[in-house]
């Protein structure tokens, strides 16, 4: 009996032993991790130890920062970001909004005594032209407030006091849901923290400076901290005009900036100097910015602020491989898109920073990312990088630059493009489509899921433009003799080998002609009526277009079979321009101070109209989905410039001029002996309205699309001097 009171006991003891360690395990590892709500891995960027724990001092050691905040307060600080540190699009989102209505975006309106600074303003207006904007509020999926957020720092001028209060009155607000808030600046004095100052329950976040700790995965959004003279709309182009082979500069490695002496930010820069060598690593820093700056200054002040003067920031820029992205006060800096417009490769030096749209851009194709705890290292590392790598980061700054960076409107629509492709993941673009040309705002996978179905990635999967065509003509007059144009055109390009269908546009008031007008070809002829009647709809997606090459022609072109062959041949080798044949220029008058249109003969030419011209079919749906109203709307009211407009949407979208084609002065005179369109030629209106749509147009663009080329591409052997039995477009010389 003692025997079993004792084993009962050890046994009992054992049980609260294990209980005890379990309970007690359980304890200690929900403190160490701070809760259960753990950051999720990142396969892209990888999670840098928290530098506000260590610091790099001037001496080369490393000692532990002074902040006085604990993690308690500092959590405390962002309570308006811990509170929704769970949400997903899955939790904190309503799909179905989207689902029903599609990807549209509504604006509260403005209330009165509100004030917008400039920058917030350009927001809005990106958002209310773009084709995702909706004045119903019923219809749409995400929501966007009228109060300007984007300064939250107390102490600014533009910070807008009981935001909380105003926030909370919203109708729609619904704790944040579906809702979108921009953010440039958070946090104050002395901490800096990301405190945007309300609580914004379930909204995402499309933020500057945003850390890795608080950067909600497929949730928020980074975007990049732009000056207020950042362009509304168009922007300024890179500084890469031609590639330096080898592609190294005068400077190494350049930075030029303040350094805070103490507080936030302050570390880095103020070791800049053991790295500053003079002569091609040029780190300066000035203490001299602030009121009571000279209150602090330390011993190299003096030395440093000399130095400082000696340099031309935009010339620095201009002549520099690399240039230094250091964090400031906050993670973000001014530096990051200077350095990518000038064509120098960023060396990021700011650790946790959640890198702007890192969730589509692959930032190790353009940039340097360094650790702040081993700035000594950065000038082996760069100097370690091979020309050819160099290149090809310095290529695709000028590339992302351009894509999403250069004006506000396109880092709001790639805010926007982004948020759209998590709600409709099977349509959404894949990594390719957002890091090579022409980028994402440009590649709209509403059209295909398939790259090879857009004519700028057939190298990438080692496939050939197609071989065949589909002729689209475009008709406006009535069928009234077996003699007119529109007939022998047809004939004409029915005969070319690579003609696989001809579709007849018929935008005339009159009823379609009999079927037995219509002259026996060998390939499939399909008369269809234009939607409404109007100019627009010659470029509409027709779904009986079933090729990807599209052969625009007008009704009185004159062609023939060889022109229309040599011009396909041409198209095949560069798929994603405008060839043919009408060429057409702009130039920009400095008299009326505007843009202007000519038809003259010279030696270059921006535009080849659509009257004559081969491109793929993808610009018929990029024309009608990408293009606002609007100017489809003037297009169709004068009936006039819609290959005008086209030609600036594929100069846009490409970067390139369009290709003409064989010399054919008769073009011009052909059309003008027409009677279907003489009258539109001959009219002066039709002249000065085309002027008017050009300055239309590139006011939307917000610059000018058009390239000038002044090449042109002839058959080989055209015009030599030997037997044309030698010459395969031999027809071509007799027209």
């Amino acid at each position: 009996m003692q025997a079993k009171k004792r084993y009962f006991t050890l046994l009992s003891a054992g049980v609260c032993l294990a209980l005890l360690c379990y309970l007690g395990g359980v304890h200690l590892r929900a403190a160490a991790g701070g809760g259960w709500d753990l950051p999720e891995s990142r396969a892209a960027w990888p999670l840098l130890p928290d530098t506000s724990l260590l610091a790099i001092h001037p001496g080369g050691g490393r000692r532990p920062r002074q902040s006085g905040v604990s993690p308690r307060q500092k959590r405390d600080g962002n309570s308006s970001i811990y509170k929704g540190k769970r949400c997903r699009m899955e939790s904190c989102f309503d799909l179905s909004l989207c689902r029903k209505n599609g990807f549209k975006v509504y604006i509260y309106p403005q209330q009165k005594g509100d004030k917008l600074s400039d920058s917030y303003q350009h927001i809005l207006a990106a958002i209310e032209t773009s084709r995702f904007y909706t004045s119903d509020p019923s219809q749409a999926c995400v929501f966007v407030l009228s109060l300007d957020t984007l300064d939250r720092d107390q102490l600014s001028p533009h910070y807008v006091h009981n935001l909380k209060s105003k926030v909370q009155n919203l109708h729609l607000w619904n704790n944040g849901r579906n809702h979108l808030i921009f953010n440039l600046y958070s946090g104050t004095w002395p901490d800096y923290t990301e405190d945007v100052g309300f609580d914004i329950g379930q909204a995402m976040l499309a933020k500057a400076s945003i850390s890795t700790e608080n950067f909600r995965p497929n949730f928020d959004v980074s975007i990049p901290l732009f000056s207020k003279d950042h362009p509304r709309t168009g922007g300024d182009k890179g500084f890469l005009r031609f590639n330096n082979i080898p592609p190294m500069r005068k400077y190494m490695l350049v930075f030029k900036g303040k350094r805070y002496l103490t507080g936030i930010g302050s570390d880095t820069r103020n070791a800049l100097y053991h790295v500053h060598n003079g002569e091609d690593v040029v780190l300066l820093t000035t203490c001299k910015h602030g009121k009571d700056w000279q209150k602090h200054k330390d011993a190299r002040c003096d030395k440093d602020n000399a130095e400082y003067e000696k340099y031309d920031y935009r010339e620095m820029l201009h002549n520099a491989t690399f240039c230094l992205v250091p964090r400031g006060r906050r993670l973000g800096s001014f530096r990051f898109l200077e350095a990518l417009q000038a064509a120098c490769v960023p060396v990021m030096l700011s650790n946790g920073w959640e890198l702007p749209f890192s969730e589509v851009i692959d930032w190790n194709q353009a940039a340097v990312i360094g650790d702040e705890r081993l700035l000594l290292q950065i000038p082996s590392t760069i100097r370690s990088i091979h020309q050819d790598k160099i290149l090809a980061l310095r290529q695709q700054t000028q590339f992302l630059w351009e894509a999403y960076f250069s004006s506000v409107e396109k880092i709001v629509l790639t805010t926007l493009e982004i948020i759209q492709d998590r709600i409709f993941k099977h349509i959404s673009r894949n990594s390719l489509m957002w890091n090579k040309h022409p980028g994402g705002l440009f590649a709209l996978p509403q059209y295909s899921a398939y790259l090879g179905d857009f004519p700028y990635y057939y190298s990438n999967l080692g496939a050939k433009p197609p071989s065949k065509f589909t002729a689209v003509i475009h008709a406006v007059t009535p069928l009234v003799s077996q003699s007119q144009p529109i007939l022998k055109l047809l004939v004409a390009v029915a005969k070319s080998q690579y003609c696989y269908q001809i579709i007849v546009l018929w935008n005339c008031d009159k009823p379609l002609p009999a079927k037995h007008r219509w002259p026996a070809t060998t390939v499939p002829v399909i008369v269809i009526e234009g939607e409404s009647k109007v100019m627009s709809s010659r470029f509409l997606p027709y779904d009986n277009i079933v090729t990807d090459a599209v052969l625009s022609l007008d009704e009185d072109t004159v062609l023939s079979t060889t022109e229309v062959d040599f011009a396909f041949t041409v198209w095949q080798s560069f798929p994603e321009r405008i060839v043919g044949y009408p060429a057409r220029s702009h130039f920009w008058d400095s008299t009326r101070e505007r843009w202007g249109y000519t038809s003259k003969w010279t030696n270059d030419y921006s535009m080849v109209l659509t009257g004559a011209a081969i491109y793929h079919k993808y610009y018929h749906y990029l024309y009608t989905n990408y293009l606002p109203a609007s100017l489809k709307n003037m297009v169709d009211q004068l009936a006039n410039c819609e290959d005008i407009l086209m030609n600036f949407l594929v100069s846009a979208v490409t970067k390139l001029p369009p290709i003409k084609v064989t010399q054919k002065k008769q073009y011009k005179e052909t059309m003008m002996g027409q009677t279907s369109r003489a009258s539109r030629w001959a009219d002066p209106d039709h002249f000065a309205q085309r002027q008017t749509c050009m300055n239309t147009f590139a006011s939307w663009f917000g610059y000018m699309p058009l390239l000038h080329s002044q090449m042109r591409l002839d058959p080989v052997l055209f015009k030599d001097q030997v037997s044309i039995l030698r010459k395969k477009y031999r027809d071509i010389e007799r027209l």
